[in-house]
């Protein structure tokens, strides 16, 4: 027999109460829902259902095997949306959040690019600094640096990124080169949105408090002041590398650069992630496996 013809027919029986109304959902007779059942309980050895002249309910090793069942037929309508999924263009809007800068020069223009591929498809892209909430605030997608703290969002990680701590030849010419956290700290340190820096130590990664008499929420304006002898900077690489290479800046204790912080798309988890997203996703790795921020850094 059709085992599964059995176990369809009796799952939907028990969702929607009769026989007729399941032969209405499957396109069948009731009399053909009435035999697949019978054969699957006597293939069974156990009776599922309890029939009445007025009602249909389960019996209560037929609960125990509808609840079952039920999570293998939902299975297999993900899987097949999935495969349809996969075969059909995305549509609909995609809304996505980034930090500023790195949005604007990386991924805007990636996302442009993906947008000339897919026409049905509408873009809200937020560039802002602040950290959003994605199921709450309604967006598909984030593009966030560092280390993941997030159990609740799937990460896939796009591409590495270091923070580096620097400063201009003048300034270390005025002031000295700090050679420990304990001298660096003595320094005067351009401090960003957060005035907490993070640093590889040998006991793990730790916030170290830096202080300084200048102070900006723009990794621009940071890397301004440090190009201009204002003191010590912590930034990304795609904002310093060219800098590096020219001698503009100076790499300092290189010992505490975190080395597994990365660049990540994130999306809430989802039984089943919306085409936009997964091929958005996939395009994003792609293009940043290919061509790394650093190596399109600032000031190249």
């Amino acid at each position: 027999m059709n085992r599964w013809e059995g176990i369809e027919a009796f799952v939907q029986v028990v969702r929607l109460g009769t026989l007729s109304a399941a032969a209405r959902e499957l396109q069948v007779s009731v009399s053909h829902i009435s035999r697949s059942i019978s054969r699957l309980e006597n293939s069974l050895g156990a009776q599922l259902l309890f029939r009445t002249t007025r009602s249909v309910r389960p019996t209560e090793v037929g609960k125990a095997y509808f609840e079952q069942c039920q999570l293998l037929l939902d299975g297999f309508g993900q899987a097949e949306q999935q495969v349809r999924d996969y075969q059909s263009e995305p549509t609909g809007l995609l809304r996505l959040s980034c930090g500023t800068v790195f949005g604007e020069r990386y991924v805007a223009p990636l996302i442009n690019d993906f947008m000339r591929h897919y026409p049905g498809l509408e873009l809200d892209l937020h560039l802002s600094n602040r950290t959003v909430d994605l199921v709450r605030d309604g967006y598909d997608l984030a593009i966030r640096m560092g280390m993941l703290r997030d159990s609740a969002l799937v990460g896939r990680r796009l591409c590495a990124r270091r923070e580096h701590i620097v400063a201009s030849p003048d300034y270390l010419q005025r002031y000295g080169e700090p050679d420990s956290v304990s001298a660096l700290v003595a320094h005067q340190c351009l401090i960003g949105s957060n005035e907490q820096w993070r640093i590889q130590t040998e006991e793990g990664v730790r916030d170290l408090r830096v202080r300084g008499r200048w102070r900006a929420n723009s990794g621009l304006a940071v890397l301004d002041a440090a190009l201009k002898g204002l003191g010590i900077a912590q930034l990304p690489d795609y904002y310093v590398a060219g800098y590096l290479a020219r001698g503009e800046l100076q790499p300092l204790l290189p010992a505490l650069e975190i080395r597994d912080a990365a660049v990540w798309a994130l999306y809430p988890k989802s039984r089943h992630l919306a085409p936009k997203v997964r091929l958005l996703v996939e395009f994003l790795q792609q293009a940043f496996s290919a061509e790394s921020p650093a190596s399109r850094a600032f000031g190249r």
